[in-house]
């Protein structure tokens, strides 16, 4: 599909915008998207990603489990060697099978979370987005005291009451 703007190269751009119930798409190039004042948020393949983090982290001890590296799930023949390889698991069940490994991983890629919180409302006041961040902080408080992980619970109370002033 060409551009709308310039018809002239490829459209990489695709904008849909209801208005009082109408629906309108747009098809840019990159081009005219900038000349527009258009910003494009660029978004990376998570088999990239994991590759690429793999690959920053040679000696990568988590990955290196001799005894993980023998597992293989058993729905689908799937290896970490091979995860290793291709950067992408084989089935959901994987991500079972190779947790222990997979873990920091994980960690690493979303800045320390594993759990998906969604996303709040832009036009969420300040005060409820506090209250909800103080929630979720007191969660990760429980969940590190029944882990019986006493130094993130120490950090997590800490921070809590730091927020809490």
């Amino acid at each position: 599909m060409l551009c709308q703007i310039c018809k002239n190269k490829d459209a990489t751009i695709h904008l849909t915008e209801i208005t009082d119930g109408m629906r309108s798409e747009m098809h840019i190039c990159e081009r005219c998207a900038a000349e527009q004042g258009i910003a494009v948020k660029s978004q990376i393949p998570i088999n990239e990603l994991l590759i690429n983090l793999l690959a920053a982290q040679p000696n990568d001890d988590e990955l290196a489990d001799p005894a993980q590296q023998q597992i293989a799930c058993p729905i689908c023949g799937f290896t970490l060697e091979h995860f290793r390889k291709e950067g992408v698991l084989g089935c959901p069940n994987d991500y079972e099978v190779f947790a222990k490994s997979l873990q920091p991983l994980i960690e690493r890629a979303h800045c320390g979370k594993t759990t998906h919180n969604g996303k709040l409302p832009s036009t969420m006041s300040q005060d409820t987005r506090k209250q909800i961040e103080l929630l979720n902080l007191r969660q990760q408080l429980d969940t590190a005291v029944q882990n019986e992980n006493y130094e993130l619970a120490a950090r997590l109370r800490d921070e809590i009451s730091e927020r809490e002033k």
